[in-house]
């Protein structure tokens, strides 16, 4: 065994930011969320799960055992603007072209959105995580609208959002996967890493798309 070390070179690492979102629509007839738009605009997404409490229970006068609640997914959105396609998933539905109805029924989405990866040798260009969220449903949201002074500023929306867990091969389920691109180290790793990404984003060939954790564990399986 060797001696811990703390601070080493390459090994001060930090995380920061938020880009490249992607909503995903839920597509009723294809049973998958598919048809991913660019969502431009993003300011943040704050990641908030709630449970994972634990509760105690007492007995011969001491602590007998404690079981911890199931833990579940949520979180917040912020933008300056969204895509047309997140109009359903917040109540809005058009009447006609270029006329909305607020208060309508809400769809649920899928979105990505990837954070940078940092260090002390390689800076912002150390590597980046990718988060995928599953089965989100936005819940109402205030939006202030004010006069254009000598100081205007953009309305920054926000929606706080809650999720249902999809299944995980081998694993409880979840409704938020990571992928940590410095964990791909080999060129096939990379390579395969670059595959998910171009069905995530989409290509000439075809639309982007969110896939669930069992075709993600097949796909990364010999990575």
């Amino acid at each position: 065994m060797s001696k811990l070390m703390w601070d080493q070179t390459g090994e001060r690492t930090g995380e920061t930011g938020v880009k490249q979102g992607v909503l995903y629509p839920w597509a009723a007839a294809d049973k998958a969320f598919t048809g991913g738009v660019a969502w431009n605009g993003l300011t943040s997404i704050a990641e908030s799960p709630t449970g994972a409490e634990a509760t105690p229970f007492y007995a011969d006068d001491q602590k007998y055992l404690e079981i911890m609640s199931a833990e579940e997914f949520a979180g917040s959105i912020g933008a300056f603007m969204y895509p047309d396609k997140f109009k359903p998933c917040i109540g809005e539905v058009d009447l006609v072209p270029g006329i909305s109805v607020a208060q309508q029924n809400r769809e649920i989405f899928g979105l990505c959105y990837r954070t940078t990866l940092v260090n002390d040798t390689n800076g912002m260009e150390y590597g980046y995580k990718i988060h995928l969220v599953y089965n989100a449903r936005a819940s109402v949201s205030e939006a202030d609208h004010t006069t254009i002074n000598d100081s205007p500023e953009l309305i920054e929306f926000s929606w706080e959002f809650t999720t249902t867990p999809v299944e995980v091969p081998g694993m409880k389920p979840s409704a938020h996967l990571i992928i940590d691109s410095t964990k791909f180290v080999t060129e096939d790793a990379k390579a395969k890493l670059k595959a998910f990404e171009d069905i995530l984003y989409g290509t000439d060939a075809g639309p982007a798309r969110l896939p669930m954790p069992a075709e993600i564990a097949e796909l990364f399986a010999a990575a």
